[in-house]
């Protein structure tokens, strides 16, 4: 397995040469937040990934949760949309270098047991209070930090 490296705001980074949407869900139970630990990289993100042809946007945010985490889910609202240029991931598996196009919902957990899977090394229900000491992407920081402090969706900054 390749390894996934992210850049953000970094003027050394490699240039973007493709950009492919992805979705992921916000699943908060009380004071919780269902959280990965990537077996790419070693961070903590919601899950989520890549969408794939023939499905909807939202289907793509359900499977890869139930996917990634062994949780299912139902969509209950919209934490934003994410297309920042200057965040762009590096796949060395294939030196793909993907610029950011992320749309993550606000989801509830209906069923299913926490479970990792090829992506995950870790899944758990994680207090709030622990979110900022765990290592986590900026962008991933940025999202969960709109998701528990925002209501209204994300839009990004050159939309408004």
């Amino acid at each position: 397995m390749g390894r996934r490296i992210d850049y953000h705001q970094d003027p050394n980074a490699p240039k973007a040469n493709s950009v492919r949407p992805s979705a992921g869900a916000f699943v908060r139970r009380g004071n919780e937040v269902l959280l990965i630990c990537r077996s790419d990289n070693g961070n903590w993100s919601m899950p989520g990934g890549a969408h794939d042809p023939g499905e909807s946007l939202s289907r793509t945010a359900i499977r890869e949760t139930q996917e990634e985490t062994g949780v299912d889910v139902r969509l209950t609202g919209l934490v934003g949309v994410f297309t920042d240029p200057t965040h762009v991931i590096h796949y060395t598996s294939n030196d793909e270098v993907r610029q950011e196009f992320t749309v993550i919902y606000r989801a509830e957990a209906v069923g299913g047991q926490p479970t990792t899977s090829d992506e995950s090394t870790y899944v758990e229900w994680v207090s709030v209070e622990r979110i900022p000491t765990l290592a986590m992407d900026a962008s991933q920081r940025k999202r969960i930090e709109w998701a528990l402090t925002e209501t209204e969706p994300h839009i990004d900054a050159e939309a408004r």
